[in-house]
């Protein structure tokens, strides 16, 4: 296997809000356990970000803490992989102020997802939520990311990321890396079980419209046993059958068969037997996921030790890229 630095560096996260559900799972973190043996990854928890919406201190110290023993439940590794929490390195911040301050004021207030936020909840348009775009730049630049895997509704902040890589290189010097968009295969796109038309969300306030990767079994049943089908009774993955196309999409993900044989196999059988079967699948994917979370969540001491060690590895590299910025714009660079 080559060593970590001649491989391409990802870099990936999430931020420690909502509840991460099987679409996390299928559309992000398999895709990130697989990437481990090819890349150079680095899996970041951004809860600075999650400070643009408002949070109950105790809720986010603990999602943060839940959040990242999922991760390793999954299989992510910290002795392969980089993991740590985005607040533990100060440099994000850091950088962020220098790129906020050659980002356009324009350029930030033509964000899609700022301008959709702020209609959600007028009541809490804050400073950080507009340039919620410059700190995931940072988060991106301090590590010569190469390949950032990103949603759809990600790909905006993403060109943002290049732009600015590219405008500080033409006028200070070459010294961030421009990252390429990731784009993961099958399953990057999982749907709401009640609304078939919008993503599976973490964040969705009814929780009827995801399956938890901490769903109790009988939990798992109920949601599958009352997600949106449509019209008649064919099981066909189809455009004109949404709520049954994503079903079948989470069974081929998780059960690895190809859709025209769940097309065959369910031919004739209607809904139900399909639903229950998936209810199966998931259940049996999500034990022992449940099983490792609940150990490694139990083990505070070392769940603690895991991310100091990643933040202390993080650190390394962040402050020599952050120097290398400093020193191109006449800041003292400092230790």
């Amino acid at each position: 296997m080559t060593s970590a630095s001649h491989k391409p560096v990802l870099l990936s996260g999430s931020a420690p809000t909502g509840t991460l559900t099987i679409g996390n799972y299928l559309g992000a973190i398999r895709h990130w356990v697989r990437l481990q043996d090819t890349h150079d990854c680095l899996f970041v928890l951004v809860d600075l970000h999650a400070l643009t919406v408002p949070n109950d201190p105790a809720s986010l110290l603990r999602r943060s803490q839940e959040f990242v023993a999922l991760y390793l439940a999954c299989g992510v590794d910290p002795d392969r992989s980089l993991v740590f929490v985005q607040s533990h390195v100060p440099q994000h911040a850091q950088l962020a102020w220098v790129l906020n301050c050659i980002t356009p004021f324009g350029r930030l207030s033509r964000m899609t997802q700022f301008k959709e936020k702020a209609n959600k909840h007028p009541e809490n348009v804050n400073a950080g939520l507009f340039t919620y775009p410059v700190l995931m730049a940072a988060d991106i630049l301090l590590y010569g990311t190469q390949l950032v895997p990103v949603g759809e509704d990600q790909k905006q902040h993403l060109e943002l990321t290049r732009d600015l890589a590219n405008g500080f290189n033409r006028k200070y010097g070459n010294v961030f890396v421009v990252p390429e968009p990731y784009i993961a295969p099958l399953g990057a796109r999982i749907m709401s079980l009640q609304d078939p038309s919008r993503k599976m969300d973490k964040s969705d306030p009814n929780p009827a419209n995801y399956i938890g990767l901490l769903d109790e079994p009988d939990v798992v049943r109920r949601k599958i046993r009352r997600a949106v089908t449509d019209p008649g009774s064919e099981v066909v993955f189809d455009e004109s059958k949404p709520g049954i196309s994503n079903l079948l999409s989470i069974h081929a993900c998780l059960s690895g068969s190809r859709m025209q044989e769940l097309q065959e196999r369910y031919r004739g059988c209607g809904y139900g037997h399909l639903k229950n079967d998936l209810a199966d699948i998931i259940i049996e994917k999500l034990r022992p996921i449940q099983d490792r979370y609940h150990s490694i969540i139990g083990d505070s001491t070392t769940l603690r030790l895991t991310l100091k060690n990643g933040a202390e590895r993080a650190h390394q590299r962040a402050q020599k890229k952050l120097q290398e910025v400093y020193g191109l714009m006449g800041l003292e660079p400092g230790n």
